[in-house]
């Protein structure tokens, strides 16, 4: 008789789990596979492997550490990758400590939680299964990290295809000051210039960057990767026009899904405006 074939149970949550090493990366799917919650979608432990794992067996949820590396490829660039290739995939990113900037660069990754060596195997479960139903496992002091990062002022990247700086130092200053809505008299006065010239400057900016408008140089700002947006050539054909009545611009409403962030004690938090 030919050995039947067993399938997970289909209430289980496919984890896929990647550490620092091999040796690590196998303790820990051992532990979580005791766990009868959890289905384990293999243990590699390098980036092309995870990546390749990831694509194949489609887990619901990817376990991956900060600290993985292979020819410069760290688990943030894994985990963006990871999200890319496989969008239904949720990452938790495994960090060593509490760090600003690793727990920032962790969400800005596409993480959907963040766990510390230091925590439990218990906890880890309870965050693997709040991040599976689609809330985002952060403390308190994590969220204030994200609320800094938000409310600081995006950096103004302009760099061409080379990697050199489009811009010199005093157009960047006039860009900042377009980026904050400030009229040409305005920017005079903050920069210490005349009119005219923060006009002349604007005319260069317009020309180094192939825009035509102040806010085509704000869009570009805000891009973050030096690629401004590029109109489509082909005009879009003008609507047909009633005979008769009033025309009514369409009107278009959005479904807004909240999604609950939960602390590591797994209860939703509540942010007072006060």
């Amino acid at each position: 008789m030919a050995p039947l074939t067993s399938f997970p149970p289909q209430n289980t949550i496919r984890v896929l789990a990647a550490d620092s090493t091999s040796m690590h990366t196998q303790m820990l799917v051992e532990a979580l596979a005791r766990d009868g919650q959890f289905t384990m979608a293999g243990s590699a432990s390098k980036p092309a492997e995870i990546l390749a794992q990831t694509r194949r067996e489609r887990p619901h949820v990817a376990l991956i550490s900060a600290r993985l590396g292979e020819n410069g490829v760290t688990g943030f660039e894994l985990c963006r990758d990871i999200c890319s290739a496989s969008p239904t995939t949720r990452v938790i990113m495994l960090l060593d400590s509490s760090e600003r900037m690793s727990v920032i660069e962790a969400f800005r990754s596409g993480a959907r939680g963040v766990f510390f060596r230091t925590e439990s195997l218990k906890l880890l479960a309870k965050c693997i299964l709040c991040v599976h139903v689609g809330q985002v496992w952060a403390s308190s002091g994590e969220l204030h990290y994200l609320l800094e990062a938000i409310a600081e002022p995006l950096p103004l990247r302009f760099s061409g295809v080379s990697g050199n700086a489009l811009l010199s130092a005093r157009e960047l200053d006039v860009v900042r000051c377009v980026s904050e809505g400030l009229s040409n008299r305005e920017i005079a006065h903050r920069l210490t210039l005349r009119e005219h010239t923060v006009k002349n400057y604007l005319f260069r900016i317009f020309d180094k960057l192939g825009v035509s408008s102040r806010v085509e140089v704000v869009l570009y700002a805000l891009s973050g990767n030096g690629v401004p947006h590029q109109p489509s050539s082909i005009a879009p054909a003008a609507p047909a026009r009633p005979k008769s009545g009033p025309t009514l611009a369409p009107v278009v409403t959005r479904p807004i899904v909240a999604r609950p962030i939960v602390a590591r004690t797994g209860v939703p938090i509540s942010i007072a405006r006060s």
